[in-house]
């Protein structure tokens, strides 16, 4: 594990032990908790296995047994195209941290939320895990907006069954919100905004109609839309302006 990070102000005071690691970079909350509860953190060399404990000026925060300290924090917003995989790093596949500037990504962002690899569109990295954690988790009440392209124009009847709601993976899921967008092909662009987007979630609930999916773009978070930057451009915000143009209205 590198040990290369870029010291921050924040390490300056008290900080619980979640938030510290996340501000290191090492990823979301609930991950960042998952290396607690299986022993990897130790503070001073002691385990630390809860996420309330507290970091203080001059602790030795160790994971794995490499020191760890926070990170300059980073907001990017990047247009993701085909073809690429939302992960930290792939064998096989080019991955969104790829399409970085070199120095960008030296400060270990990491996707907020997934797109698949044949997925497009709106993508937030940071490797601020509280603001992560708040874009990311449905109680917040961020809705995320997709516009997908069916192989045929949605029926009336098989509408109506998805504002109703489908049988995925073991309960029942339904959009927020559920409208045909006006673009050729007429009745084949539909757009679906979900509170909570699970694992292929669109794609699933397509599926169970007995549609498939042709092209699937992420156009909104919050009120924040994806008009401007090309496919593979990436756009730098900082985090107050990037949280307004979430909760109050913008686009890059």
């Amino acid at each position: 594990m590198s040990t290369n990070c870029l010291k921050d102000s924040s390490s300056d005071e008290a900080m619980r032990i979640n938030r510290y690691l996340a501000r290191c970079g090492l990823g979301s909350r609930r991950k960042v908790e998952s290396l607690l509860f299986r022993g990897r953190v130790c503070i001073n060399g002691e385990k630390a296995t809860s996420p309330a404990l507290k970091v203080l000026p001059g602790d030795v925060v160790t994971v794995d047994g490499s020191v760890v300290r926070p990170a300059g924090l980073v907001y990017a917003v990047m247009h993701k195209p085909r073809g690429i995989v939302c992960a930290a790093s792939d064998r096989w596949n080019k991955t969104v941290l790829d399409l970085l500037p070199v120095d960008i990504k030296a400060l270990r962002p990491f996707p907020v939320g997934r797109l698949d690899k044949e997925s497009e569109g709106l993508l937030i990295l940071t490797n601020d895990g509280d603001f992560a954690f708040r874009i990311a988790h449905p109680r917040f009440g961020i809705l995320k907006e997709y516009e997908t392209l069916l192989d045929r124009p949605l029926e009336r009847e098989d509408m109506l069954r998805w504002i109703s709601g489908l049988w995925v993976d073991g309960s029942v899921r339904r959009p927020v919100r559920l409208v045909l967008i006006d673009r050729d092909p007429e009745g084949q662009w539909v757009s679906v905004t979900l509170g909570e987007g699970l694992n292929r979630e669109v794609r699933k609930m397509v599926e169970v109609l007995g549609y498939s999916v042709l092209r699937l773009i992420r156009r909104r978070i919050g009120r924040l839309t994806l008009e401007n930057i090309a496919p593979g451009e990436t756009a730098m915000k900082s985090r107050d302006s990037l949280w307004r143009m979430i909760a109050d209205g913008g686009s890059v």
